[in-house]
């Protein structure tokens, strides 16, 4: 099956495939965490029943898929001592304490709160309960901020020198850390995240509200997600127009491999929509191109010249093919999202949002969408960077364990089969309980109703849960 795959490509695919599979989850997971604490928030404030029973709902569906994020990440992470030894000796000293800060700040503050916004709604009171949500919330953010500012450092490396064990040590932490690149970096991924949990709120509202546009709880989440894909896909556009002038500016060779410009254009730049890149060939082959939109969007000149691969050594190319159409998928979702939204405010004028067959079946058919195209953006970003791990400093192949390829297959079959059936069987169980409408006094991760919404006294309710008033 790997017959001619050497030890680098092996450890490339290995890491490909688990990367794949803990991404969507986090992606899914800092999305709901803050869904979750507007859910809870609206509740507090308005009382309203239909809020804390989609709380509840969500909550389930929240503890499962992060439980999977973490157990994905810490197999992920052993790769780096098992795989990429080379690599984790040279970037040690800068990767290193930014994920131990990932660690002290997001880990803590989710692992100390997650207990009680699981099982302590009735426990430790309404506000504090509502804390402890916030403070997950908060966590996942911080969590993307920690492990984008150590990718974002290797695809944009600055504030670093080089020790004489041939290390990267920091030589100034505020440029590590808000290195060229992250500040697009979190903001794009961040918005690509409450867009992806958007989509699945929206998916299953639609499901729901195709068998009955009566549901209350159906209603509110499909009317929430909406609203977050008219506001958010918008903005999503506008963040990954101002990433890509930074690639522009900091990663030449990954824009010209994301536009498919293998030569230099210098009198305006075509767009290029679709095609089909030969590396071999160095060429786009049955290019469909707008002639100088590229610089017209790149440089805001449509004359504006621009540089190609030909400028750059082809050992340092990335590959073209993967990169260029990955990108593609990426943007056209991305299209789809706004599409989406604005048919949604149509819908909404018209009052027919609750009613049409065909908004629930496109928020339906976009359900997994966000996934698919963080999914494409994650390969963009990390293929455009190649030949490279860190970008321009250190190569690929430089980073590799010196392992033989035999070990690395072994390793990478015995994944592929664990993955696929543990993973299965969560996004099973997922999907089952997104199959059941959210409904009255939805019950919590261990049973809990709140007294408010079963409709009880302070009194009652403490009295119905065992413990006096």
């Amino acid at each position: 099956m790997f017959e001619g795959w050497d030890a680098v490509v092996l450890a490339r695919a290995q890491f490909a495939f688990t990367m794949s599979f803990h991404i969507i989850f986090p992606a899914f997971s800092i999305g709901l965490a803050s869904y979750l604490a507007v859910l809870e928030a609206l509740w507090l404030w308005t009382g309203r029943e239909v809020f804390i029973n989609l709380f509840n709902y969500w909550l389930k569906i929240f503890a499962i898929a992060f439980g999977m994020g973490v157990v994905s990440g810490i197999v992920m992470s052993y790769q780096f001592g098992t795989n990429w030894s080379a690599f984790s000796d040279k970037t040690g000293p800068v990767i290193g304490p930014l994920m131990a800060y990932e660690v002290l700040t997001a880990f803590f503050l989710e692992a100390g709160f997650l207990g009680v916004m699981l099982f302590g709604l009735e426990r430790v009171g309404h506000k504090l309960h509502f804390v402890a949500t916030l403070m997950v919330a908060i966590g996942t953010l911080f969590s993307a901020f920690w492990i984008l500012s150590a990718n974002s450092w290797m695809q944009t490396p600055a504030g670093y020198a080089i020790n004489e064990a041939g290390q990267f040590i920091a030589a100034d932490w505020w440029k590590v850390i808000f290195n060229p690149s992250f500040p697009y970096r979190l903001v794009h991924m961040v918005l690509a995240a409450y867009l992806t949990t958007a989509l699945v709120v929206g998916a299953v509202g639609a499901w729901h509200l195709m068998k009955d546009s009566r549901l209350p709880g159906a209603r509110v989440m499909f009317s929430m997600a909406m609203w977050m894909a008219t506001l958010v896909a918008p903005l999503q556009i506008l963040a990954g127009d101002q990433h890509g002038l930074n690639t522009l500016q900091h990663q030449p060779a990954k824009l010209m491999a994301m536009e498919g410009h293998y030569k230099s254009h210098p009198e305006g730049a075509p767009l290029i929509l679709f095609g089909l890149p030969n590396q071999n060939e160095a060429r786009v082959d049955y290019a469909v191109e707008v002639p100088k939109l590229g610089s017209l969007i790149l440089k805001h000149d449509p004359n504006a010249p621009m540089a190609g691969l030909d400028t750059i050594p082809r050992e340092n190319w990335p590959p073209v093919p993967v990169t260029f159409w990955s990108f593609r998928i990426m943007v056209g979702i991305g299209l789809l999202m706004l599409g989406l939204g604005l048919l949604s405010l149509v819908m909404r004028w018209r009052g027919e949002l609750y009613q049409s067959r065909f908004m629930h079946v496109f928020a339906l058919a976009m359900g997994p969408a966000g996934f698919i195209a963080v999914l494409a953006g994650w390969v963009t970003t990390e293929t455009g960077r190649q030949p490279f791990t860190v970008f321009g400093l250190l190569r690929t192949t430089e980073s590799v364990s010196p392992l033989a390829a035999p070990a690395v297959a072994s390793s990478l079959v015995a994944f592929g089969i664990v993955y696929f059936i543990v993973y299965a069987a969560g996004a099973i169980y997922l999907l089952r309980l997104m199959a059941v409408p959210p409904h009255h006094g939805e019950e919590g991760p261990r049973g809990d109703v709140p007294a408010r919404a079963a409709g009880l006294t302070p009194a009652a309710g403490a009295a119905a849960h065992g413990r006096p008033s």
